[in-house]
């Protein structure tokens, strides 16, 4: 909602005209002085009320309501037509009277009430009784007298009610309609929830009541005079003259809601946003937050859509009158700031560029303000992020084929810029030949990495090398940065690798039903890499210039045999499945540098993959065999069992997961050995209602359970609930020392019609405490937002061992077509 004084630009024009110059003088002569731009802030946060704000502020979804159907479009063509039970003509007098069920279509607009009379020689429509007006935009008006212009420009309507076509009301003892523009409801009614179907006289939940209300259909604004703000007839809020844009305008120039929030660093802080609609494709939003510790931090936006995409640009600026309190962090300094901006374009129907940029003036800005992805506590009650991305990027998606091509620069919130690296660029092109060769499929991938990074990244494996430091660059010994104590994430100095790879493969089905299915890929990869002799670089990969060509040819046999079994209860099918894979050993395995597949989990969804690393700088070499039964029930009145067992085998050649890299990717992940751990997975939906899974991978030699995660789902009309559990082995040589476990449990209840309550947690079971929460409770129907959330999350920033806990309280409130707003407090980090 804009009080007047923000509506910059129009409102010169706007005082000279008639109406609304007598708006202030009444304003003026009743001793109401016009609002400063303080007073109105103070007052417009009282009453919960802003302008229409860009797309990108709504924070919520009212209840969707159903349309209501377009009025059938009447023909302006200045006929009138008359439908009533007694129809009157003076021709002495010029008048038409219509009496009883009268129906009147004029231009576009319907009448019906009990009597109507139009004179002609003063081009008046007068009616009354039960009268119900709909004009040609869905509006209906409800009254008792109406006396109109034949044009409908200019008259009066007494004891009326208005019903628009975006579903919002308004009700007056008498509406005055002048030049075609302006509406004044008398002790008007305004409001955007629906009447009650039990008591139609009962107050809404919410409403605004004017001594005044002018509506200005030029302008779209509307105007209250001596307001008050009711819920459920009770006034909450009082204001002697707000104005807020009519609910047909989607965006307006003018304030928005004030923000609210509250943390140790920054004190206690409002946001007064100023939205301006400069153009239909472009507009701005300035967002200064005034803090009672660090001062204002200045923020602002532009938006600009064009005819072939959008881009944004957002800048921060503050110039802290406290530094001291972020002392010993980035944040000790007195100017910070940072620019945002993104944006996409298409080319034509199947290409699109864009990009994404973030620069700061210290990495921990972001997070010390909230900004960015620190704005919804909720999405950090998982994680919080690590870095952000700046990237330019090129995409083409074809009915076969697909390309993209970025180059990424990654700020780190962590301090250790100088171990991320800048990826110049990635390039993945895969497409799918759109016709047979030799009666089969084939396709074929590409892949280009270039990557840089100033200095090495190490991770400690041993409670040694954490506790003293070992692997820290800062470490003047270059013997203790040792693969049995660190794991080198990330190379220094340039890394550049391109791969090709080609696929074929085609299924037979033989008489008795067996599936057989050969296939063949041939892969190259050509890799070029330049290491810098950093101290403990060469305890992992030699340093220096080093070129190297690896070529994986890979030729296999895939065997599925479904049986089927039909009973009247329903159908179950089991599949044995089986896949002999062969090719020559990796080779360089475990020589050179592993940036994009670190990450290495063996379970039943990967069972039957013929290269089982994550990434295209390991590859899986030697012979192989994947053996495994899958089973599935179908039930006849609904519901599924989905049963998978399997094991791989090391046929001959050098098992690639036993081999350590620079990561130990492989290594303690079930397929280091001859004979694999046994993995295993099971689904099962009874209904739409239950959902349980479960994953599993057994050691093959003691049978412990290395690896098990279980989910359960439920789902009714009223509340759903849902519960996952995670228990892994240690992996001291990935720098998992400790059996790790743990709870992670979400639900919510709809108490009410309208009433909701949720909640998570999450539960360390080794250490037997709960370390994140959330807990919430809102209020949504198709008129009015209430919702309050209290979280945790944890925050990290570089040396901080352990991590602090945050807490963080959320607050919104929206009334449709008036105003949204929210609320944050943070509270102090503990450990």
């Amino acid at each position: 909602m804009a009080v007047v004084a923000a509506r910059q630009g129009r409102s010169s024009a706007l005082l000279r005209r008639t109406l609304v110059r007598r708006v202030w003088k009444r304003l003026a002569a009743a001793g109401r002085p016009v609002l400063t731009l303080a007073v109105a802030l103070i007052l417009a946060a009282a009453l919960g009320m802003a302008t229409t704000p860009p797309a990108s502020a709504q924070g919520f979804t009212y209840n969707p309501r159903p349309p209501r159907p377009a009025p059938p479009r009447q023909a302006n063509d200045g006929q009138m037509l008359v439908q009533a039970v007694e129809v009157d003509y003076d021709y002495n007098n010029q008048r038409v009277s219509a009496v009883g069920n009268v129906q009147m279509f004029y231009n576009g607009t319907s009448v019906e009430a009990d009597k109507v009379t139009y004179d002609q020689k003063t081009k008046r429509l007068h009616a009354e009784g039960n009268i119900r007006m709909t004009d040609a935009d869905g509006k209906i008006t409800y009254a008792n007298i109406l006396d109109l212009s034949d044009d409908y420009r200019d008259g009066f309507v007494d004891s009326l009610r208005v019903d628009t076509a975006d579903a919002t009301r308004m009700a007056a003892t008498r509406m005055d309609r002048s030049s075609g523009n302006y509406t004044v409801f008398e002790n008007g009614v305004y409001t955007a929830c629906a009447p009650c179907k039990d008591d139609p006289k009962k107050p809404p939940l919410w409403q605004v009541k004017g001594a005044r209300i002018i509506h200005d259909q030029t302008e779209k604004m509307l105007y209250f005079e001596n307001a008050q703000l009711e819920f459920f007839g009770v006034p909450m809020a009082y204001l002697p003259y707000f104005s807020t844009p009519d609910p047909t305008v989607k965006r307006k120039t003018g304030f928005l809601m004030p923000g609210f929030s509250s943390v140790s660093t920054y004190g206690f802080g409002v946001e007064t946003p100023f939205y301006w609609a400069i153009a239909p494709d472009y507009d701005a939003t300035f967002n200064p937050r005034f803090t009672t510790r660090q001062g204002v931090l200045f923020q602002g936006e532009f938006r600009q859509r064009l005819i072939n995409g959008s881009y944004q640009i957002r800048g921060y600026g503050i110039n802290q009158l406290d530094p001291g309190a972020f002392a010993g962090q980035p944040g000790d300094r007195e100017l910070r700031g940072g620019v945002e901006t993104k944006g996409q374009f298409a080319i034509n129907d199947k290409w699109v560029w864009g990009w994404d940029g973030v620069l700061l003036s210290d990495y921990y800005f972001m997070s010390d303000y909230r900004l960015a992805q620190y704005r919804d506590p909720l999405g950090s009650f998982l994680s919080l992020p690590t870095e952000a991305i700046s990237q330019l990027y090129l995409t083409g998606v074809g009915n076969r084929s697909f390309f993209d091509a970025r180059t990424i620069h990654y700020l780190s919130f962590s301090g250790n810029q100088d171990k991320v690296p800048v990826i110049h660029p990635v390039i993945d092109y895969s497409n799918v030949i759109n016709r047979p060769i030799f009666g089969g499929e084939f396709s074929y991938k590409t892949n280009l990495t270039s990557l840089s990074r100033n200095n090495a990244a190490f991770d400690p494996i041993t409670t040694v090398a954490n506790t003293q430091g070992l692997c820290l660059t800062a470490s003047a010994d270059p013997l203790a940065r040792l693969p049995g104590q660190c794991l080198l994430r990330g190379i220094p100095g340039t890394y550049t690798r391109a791969t090709v790879e080609a696929q074929w493969r085609r299924s037979f089905t033989d008489p008795v039903g067996q599936i057989w299915t050969p296939f063949a890929i041939v892969r190259a990869d050509a890799i070029d890499a330049s290491i810098s002799n950093q101290p403990g670089v060469s305890n992992f990969l030699p340093v220096g210039d080093t070129q190297a060509l690896r070529l994986m040819p890979t030729v296999g046999l895939e065997y599925r045999y479904p049986f089927i079994n039909v009973q009247p209860w329903g159908s179950t099918t089991i599949e044995p499945i089986a896949q002999v894979i062969v090719r020559p050993n990796e080779t360089y395995a475990g020589r050179l540098p592993n940036e994009d597949a670190q990450s290495m989990v063996f379970d039943a969804s990967n069972l039957f993959a013929v290269d089982k690393f994550s990434g295209y700088d390991r590859v899986e070499g030697g012979g192989r065999a994947n053996v495994g039964v899958q089973a599935t029930t179908q039930f006849d009145r609904g519901g599924s069992v989905n049963v998978l067992f399997g094991q791989s085998y090391q046929l001959f050649g050098l098992n690639s997961f036993a081999v350590a890299d620079v990561t130990n990717t492989g290594v303690a992940s079930g397929l280091e050995n001859t004979r694999s751990d046994y993995v295993a997975r099971v689904n099962y939906s009874p209904n739409r209602t239950y959902t349980v899974s479960a994953r599993a991978r057994v050691d093959e030699a003691t049978q412990d359970v290395n690896r098990f995660e279980a989910e359960g789902r439920a789902s009714f009309d009223r509340w759903s609930v849902s519960l996952v559990y995670g228990n892994y082995a240690a992996q001291p040589e990935l720098g998992y020392l400790t059996r790790r476990e743990g709870l992670l449990g979400s639900g919510s209840i709809k108490v009410a019609a309208n009433w909701v309550v949720s909640g998570a947690a999450r539960w360390d079971l080794e250490a037997n405490k709960i370390n994140q929460y959330v807990v919430g409770a809102g209020y949504v129907d198709d008129c009015f937002v209430l919702a309050a959330n209290y979280v945790t999350s944890y925050r990290y920033s570089a040396g901080a061992t352990p991590p602090t806990l945050s807490h963080a309280f959320m607050l919104q409130i929206g009334l449709r077509t008036i105003a949204t707003t929210s609320s944050t407090g943070t509270g102090a980090g503990i450990q």
